[in-house]
């Protein structure tokens, strides 16, 4: 009896991951096929840097103060064109409402496509660090830096999905994404950017757990919230 009802109770935890991973891998696999999305992305990020390099014409010393603000805009703003793309593409081949259907938790399909954006942001990320060092000259190759990196693409991309979700019905979602993604996710923005500065500077690690915090309390609760309110957003 014990065992029958342990092995009931573990099923649904099992169906609810199968399902998660089956979304999530479907846009991995997609986008290895086509790759539109990361070549975009790329394309995109290489583009700021290279702006942030010919605009700024700064020291040594005065580069190393800015590297924590060009990476995180670059992260944004390419995380944000990815985000739009991502859901876009379900929308226009109709794979959306076939989602919709399939007989699983909505919340499935909000961390299935979270899963998957996540994976192509670091990507990015990963890409863009060592190419930022090249160009600029400085040393990336931090373990905070790369942890603070992680916690903020999870926040960010916990509030992208949901919002891209929501504007993806709309005829102006391309710039209604951005409007409602960035002032929700200043908080996590200035925090990354801190912590991120402090790694760099080798600041006391007193100086960065306050920001450190504040990126792991963000992404708790927007994880929670977007969680909750998933299924009511699609609904509409």
């Amino acid at each position: 009896m014990a065992e029958n009802k342990t092995n009931t109770q573990k099923r649904p935890a099992g169906n609810y991951m199968k399902a998660v991973s089956a979304i999530a891998w479907k846009d991995l696999s997609a986008e290895l096929r086509s790759r539109e999305l990361l070549s975009s992305m790329l394309v995109f990020s290489m583009l700021v840097i290279l702006i942030f390099y010919f605009a700024l014409e700064l020291d040594v010393k005065a580069r190393n103060g800015i590297t924590a603000g060009a990476l995180w805009v670059t992260f944004a703003f390419a995380g944000t064109l990815g985000l739009n793309r991502s859901m876009a593409v379900e929308k226009d081949r109709g794979c959306l409402d076939g989602l919709l259907l399939a007989p699983v938790d909505r919340s499935v399909i909000f961390f299935g496509k979270a899963i998957s954006n996540l994976v192509f942001m670091l990507i990015v990320e990963a890409i863009v660090l060592p190419v930022y060092s090249v160009i600029y000259n400085v040393n990336l190759f931090n373990l905070g830096l790369i942890f603070v990196t992680l916690l903020g693409s999870i926040g960010y991309i916990a509030v992208g999905t949901l919002l891209a979700a929501m504007s993806v019905q709309t005829r102006t979602r391309d710039v209604l994404l951005p409007i409602l993604l960035f002032p929700l996710v200043i908080p996590i923005l200035v925090a990354a950017v801190k912590a991120s500065s402090g790694f760099l500077l080798s600041l006391e690690m007193s100086e960065i757990l306050p920001w450190l915090n504040i990126l792991v309390v963000y992404d708790l609760i927007f994880i929670a919230v977007s969680f909750m309110v998933f299924d009511s957003v699609v609904e509409e």
